[in-house]
């Protein structure tokens, strides 16, 4: 305790630190293996009740570098026009034939639903309606 606030203050210990970063060796994580090894320490010292001063650095640190990965690896805004609709026809369980009534020819529906041309805006307009969604999930938009 000090002195003057009556305040207890932990005092960091470099060499206990040292000891934590030798046993995880927390570094950049370039695959999902290590990601889970980290989480998994991150999950233990969680659980841990009063946690040391040198324990919550570690886990700042490897939070830190979870993040990191994670917000690489999950890109929530990673998707384009064709994985958008790639994902509704399989949550509706629809193949492409199911789709040549809504973009006409067979060989263009064919084409939109491989990837192989982009989406146009009318197209769009069409599966926007046909699948009850906004239509610029399927185009891109210029910022």
């Amino acid at each position: 305790m000090t002195k003057t606030t009556g305040k207890m203050t932990l005092t960091f210990n470099p060499e206990f630190y040292s000891e934590l970063l030798s046993k995880h060796q927390p570094r950049i994580i370039k695959n999902e293996e290590e990601n889970e090894k980290f989480l998994a320490i991150v999950e233990q010292l969680l659980y841990r009740p009063n946690l040391t001063p040198e324990e919550d650095a570690v886990l700042e640190l490897l939070v830190r570098l979870i993040e990191d990965f994670e917000d690489k690896q999950y890109q929530l805004n990673a998707s384009t026009p064709h994985s958008r609709l790639l994902h509704l026809m399989e949550a509706r369980s629809l193949e492409k034939s199911d789709l040549v009534k809504i973009l006409g020819a067979r060989d263009v529906t064919a084409e939109v639903v491989n990837g192989q041309v982009e989406i146009s805006k009318k197209q769009a307009e069409v599966l926007g309606e046909f699948f009850q969604v906004d239509p610029s999930l399927f185009y891109f938009t210029s910022l």
